[in-house]
């Protein structure tokens, strides 16, 4: 059975809007929390991909040099992570996961932790505006190759990197191996 209604009078009425606006302020409340939690949670996941992601290149970057000096491209003498470059005049700018050189040629290796299709075609971009970047400045006329990683790699990424002339890098029993290249493979130069 259900309680009688209450009688319509003035101070009734301002019960109830005073009752709505604590309940309002509940909400309110309720919501702001719901909004930090979710924001601690991004950041948090925010750094779980960007430590997965530095693990990940880590990893590839282990004996990156003496597998490609097994390739026939010897005496690289460095590598480095995260190599940024930046024309403002030619609005170009980005950064390369890993870069392998020599005084003849270097090459230059995207890093992903699930390698798609649409990621080989970002650094094909890449390399395109590193070659600009490069030019522009002049004094370098080493070759670069290009190169792509990824720790799971899904649909044709290995066979379009391999038609546009890309390196693939992928996890082996060890650590990573890149996928031996097909006859007649030769690495497109930027």
């Amino acid at each position: 059975m259900s309680a009688a209604p209450m009688p319509l009078t003035v101070e009734n009425v301002l019960e109830m809007f005073r009752e709505t606006d604590r309940k309002f302020q509940e909400t309110d409340r309720k919501i702001q929390e719901t909004a930090e939690q979710i924001k601690r949670t991004h950041r948090d996941i925010a750094g779980l991909t960007s430590s997965v992601g530095a693990l990940v290149e880590s990893m590839v970057q282990g004996n990156i040099v003496e597998k490609f000096e097994a390739l026939g491209y010897n005496d690289l003498d460095d590598c480095c992570r995260e190599k940024k470059f930046r024309n403002k005049k030619l609005g170009i700018k980005g950064e390369i996961d890993l870069f392998v050189e020599n005084g003849n040629i270097a090459i230059l290796i995207e890093v992903k932790t699930t390698l798609e299709t649409a990621d080989v075609r970002k650094h094909i971009e890449r390399l395109e505006k590193f070659r600009r970047y490069v030019d522009a400045k002049g004094a370098d006329k080493r070759s670069y190759i290009g190169a792509v990683a990824g720790a799971v790699v899904t649909g044709d990424a290995v066979d379009f990197a391999l038609e546009n002339g890309l390196y693939v890098i992928v996890q082996s029993g060890a650590a990573v191996e890149i996928i031996p290249p097909p006859e007649g493979f030769v690495a497109k130069k930027w």
